[in-house]
């Protein structure tokens, strides 16, 4: 079985200059872990919610006292500076894909080897849709279910 028989079409995307505000909202309302960035047609990175969240981390530099604590309430403030943010200051450049025609297995194998939840499908640098770890379960359920294995 193919991705592209599987994979979810269309996909919603983000440009490299739209606002995170803009992003987080819909990571938060559509429950989006994650959104491809495209540019001039070409798939260029991702966002994720960890890169929005880790930006408003500590820096290992920014610890001087090794039992330095950091407030964690002012660390939860810094959301509001980080939203202020373009999608080019964070997001994910070089982004790992796979393409329509890879074998569902093959492109688990590659979402499981990185830690992958969803990967972007591409063909030609050419965003043609997303998959999800759970498109590649159900696919191996259904399958398995019409072959009477279970």
């Amino acid at each position: 079985m193919l991705v592209s028989e599987i994979m979810s079409r269309s996909p919603k995307t983000v440009t490299p200059d739209t606002k995170l505000l803009e992003v987080v909202s819909l990571m938060c309302l559509f429950r989006y872990s994650g959104l491809p960035v495209e540019e001039d047609g070409k798939l260029i990175g991702i966002i994720a919610e960890k890169d929005v969240l880790h930006r408003m981390f500590p820096k290992l530099e920014d610890f001087k006292d090794v039992m330095a604590v950091p407030d964690y309430d002012e660390m939860m403030y810094q959301y509001k500076d980080v939203v202020n943010l373009k999608v080019s200051d964070v997001m994910t450049p070089n982004v790992i894909t796979v393409s329509s025609d890879m074998h569902i297995m093959k492109a688990a194998t590659v979402m499981v080897r990185h830690k992958f939840r969803r990967i972007p499908v591409a063909d030609g640098g050419r965003l043609v849709g997303m998959l999800s770890l759970g498109d590649i379960h159900k696919a191996i359920f259904q399958s398995n279910l019409s072959h009477n294995m279970l």
